[in-house]
Parts: structure tokens; sequence; C-alpha cells
């Protein structure tokens, strides 16, 4: 049988299309098949195509967005991604553009690993999600880095009722509050305080956005517990689901996060490892 790769391209970032085309042609000489990966978020709608194929791995071209999106597809299928970065920090990306057809030679050299990292999915409990700015569908999301609760207007401060496992562990007045990943301890969780995570962690982490309490401090809890999120106040929040899509939340509803049965499985190669990243990606901004 054929191997096949899947390919998914950010167009915003690429002029996809001699590359696209270098690509299959690389592919096509060593005997390989490749198809066009099409994503809800980058397509405009839909899900990911080709599923009745048995894909080995999808190649993801553009930055940690387009590898947030492609990995969420990708777990489905358990198949493992390789993100290419063409983005300015590339956190989730294992290689840079210029990388593309050595890593791609070790792939089919089999010359890597597979990583597999938590996801969470979350639900609303009770209402119907405002969906005027929303492509979450009614059963729910998942996500890989975060789902952010933050307050949809600037004249007050809202009340969010987070409860682990039934009991209330923080409901200070705040901005909003993130229930991250250790995948997404890295992104906005860290821009807030919250604590780097190991991916290999299986935890979660709340962090409280401009909580107006001295006692609040960033958590970390067991993947095995389930977190409620009511918003306790009289204003709407919007909630956002790795940055790409979200719902407006209402007083008195209810966001259900836990762990998901889907792991997120990204390609490894030899020397690649976390405090490395963190410190290549993060030790100095500009």
């Amino acid at each position: 049988m054929t191997p096949i790769a899947a390919l998914c391209v950010n167009r915003m970032k690429i002029n996809s299309g001699s590359l696209v085309h270098q690509i299959r042609a690389w592919l096509k000489a060593r005997g390989w098949q490749t198809v066009v990966w099409e994503t809800e978020y980058y397509a405009g709608g839909g899900t990911a195509a080709e599923e009745e194929q048995d894909i080995s791995f999808v190649l993801s071209l553009g930055g940690d967005g387009t590898v947030l999106e492609v990995a969420r597809e990708a777990a489905r299928q358990e198949i493992p991604v390789l993100g290419v970065n063409y983005g300015r920090l590339g956190f989730l990306c294992e290689v840079e553009q210029t990388d593309i057809f050595s890593a791609l030679e070790r792939i089919l050299q089999s010359d890597f690993t597979v990583e597999e990292r938590l996801m969470l999915t979350a639900c609303l409990l009770n209402g119907e999600p405002d969906r005027t700015v929303s492509r979450v569908p009614f059963r729910g999301f998942t996500v890989l880095n975060d789902v952010v609760f933050a307050r949809k207007s600037t004249d007050a401060m809202i009340a969010l009722d987070v409860k682990l496992t039934g009991e209330t562990i923080a409901s200070p007045p705040c901005d909003g509050v993130i229930i991250a990943t250790p995948t997404g301890s890295t992104a906005y969780s860290l821009s807030a305080g919250g604590p780097v995570v190991s991916p290999g962690v299986e935890a979660i982490l709340i962090t409280h956005l401009a909580a107006h309490a001295l006692s609040s401090r960033p958590m970390v809890v067991s993947h095995k517990d389930v977190l409620d999120v009511t918003l306790a106040c009289a204003h709407p929040c919007r909630v956002a689901f790795d940055g790409q899509n979200s719902l407006i939340l209402q007083p008195g509803q209810t966001v259900r996060i836990k762990a998901s049965d889907l792991k997120a499985r990204f390609i490894r190669f030899a020397g690649s490892n976390f405090p490395k990243m963190v410190r290549e990606k993060l030790g100095e901004r500009s």
C-alpha cells in the first residue's frame, strides 16, 4: 500500500502553491502519496479531509495557530503532526522552514519519536450558547492550549465560580480565568503569571486574570479532576477555545472542563527537548 502524508498550509502566511508542489513532488519521487488537509479554521468550514484514508503523518505549515488546529483534527484519527514554523514564535513547531526536507527525510527513515499531549474538552451544561461569534458545536469543544473566560465589557469585573469536582476553590472578582493544559502553560497562562509546566505532566492549570484578591494564586490540579466554571454575576463574558473559537456565556451558565480521551500527537526528533525549547523560544523575546 502506498504511504500517505497530509499537508495543511496556512495560506495567510505562505504562498502555498509552489511550496505544496515542491513537497508533493519530493514525496512522490520517494513513493509517497499526498493529500491536502483542510481544517475548519483555515478552510472556513467542514473538518479534516480524507478521513477514510490511512494517513501516516500530517505536515503543518504555518505558526502555532495552525499547529493547534491541525493537532485537534489529527487527534481524532491518532495521526502524528510535524509542525514547520512559518510564524513568529513557533513554540509548537518542531522545525523551521529551512529544514522541511531534511525533516521529511528523517520521517521516511523512521528517525523520530511520537510525543503524546493532554487535551481538554469543554461543554456548556445549561442553556444554549450565543453563537453570533461562534463556530463551537453544541456538543462542546476540544482544546490543546486553553479555555479562556474573559469579561466582555470594560465597565465592570466579573465573578466566576470555579468548582473542582463539586467544591468551590475560587471566585474572586476578576477580568477572567484561564484553564490550561501543560502545553498551554507557555501561552496566555504564562503572560498572566501562571507556571511553566512540562508537556509530559498530565495536569490542569487554573490562572485568574487580574483577580482583585491578595490570596489569588495560580493552581495546578490533577488531570483526573473535573472543573465547572459558572458565571456568577450579571455581566456576560466571552469564552475562547484555543483562541480560535468563542461563545458568549450568560449569567448563571456553566462550562464543564475535563481531560479529553483524545491525545495530541507530535513528531519529535533527537536533540529536541522542552527545556531547550523554553530557553530558545522564551528566553529572549523582542
